[in-house]
């Protein structure tokens, strides 16, 4: 071998290594900058998460707030059913009152209606013997219609007709006025229990009103409710 195919050997020898030193130089460039866009990315991912979570977190203060403010509104919507079902009940109440004192005031009418009172009674009782208690102003119409009431009653039952004893040492309390609480006030109708006591029927005017309401309520509030919603 001559010396120009030495020369020309070693020549393409360093071409070649020249060679696959770039390409290693490419490679270590492309694998660095493959880490480097890694890292990018990972951050990337690490923001995008946290931006998320943040998201999350005043999307929730957004929902409570929401609850919040519906919660605020219901209540005010329930206060006012509930104010406008008091004031309701107060008129109604009010202008019942009235209606009891002209009927207590009518002789004719309020005999008439103290006796059914006293009949109704003695037949939620069936009692042989029971006590009566009416308001004082009452004792002489109540004392009128005892003997009819009775009489009226065994029919009705088919039994004997009962001991009524008006009781003369305690009364209802007297009719509402101006002056009278209303608490510590009857409308008037009597109040019959059975002689040890255990037993007792409530018809007064003033009870009577109350159980008509109790059935009212719920009718007047689904009007009241449905006031407030519209």
């Amino acid at each position: 071998m001559n010396d120009a195919d030495v020369s020309k050997q070693i020549q393409q020898m360093v071409a070649f290594i020249c060679q696959e030193a770039e390409e290693k130089a490419s490679e270590i460039s492309v694998s660095a900058e493959e880490e480097f866009n890694i890292e990018k990315l990972q951050l990337f991912e690490s923001e995008k998460k946290k931006i998320r979570q943040e998201y999350e977190k005043k999307e929730k203060q957004v929902d409570i707030r929401k609850k919040i403010e519906y919660s605020m509104q219901l209540n005010a919507s329930r206060i006012k059913v509930l104010q406008a079902q008091d004031d309701l009940v107060t008129s109604m109440r009010e202008a019942a009152g009235k209606e009891l004192l002209r009927i207590s005031g009518d002789q004719s009418a309020y005999k008439k209606l103290l006796k059914e009172l006293i009949i109704q009674s003695l037949l939620r009782l069936k009692e042989p013997a029971v006590i009566l208690r009416c308001r004082k102003d009452d004792y002489a119409i109540v004392d009128s219609v005892l003997d009819s009431a009775k009489k009226e009653y065994a029919t009705k039952a088919g039994v004997f007709p009962p001991e009524i004893v008006i009781d003369p040492n305690i009364f209802l309390p007297p009719a509402p006025s101006s002056f009278q609480d209303h608490s510590l006030s009857c409308s008037g109708g009597v109040v019959l229990a059975s002689k040890d006591g255990k037993i007792v029927c409530e018809n007064t005017l003033d009870a009577r009103l109350d159980v008509v309401f109790r059935k009212k309520l719920p009718e007047i509030r689904r009007r009241l409710f449905s006031q407030v919603v519209d």
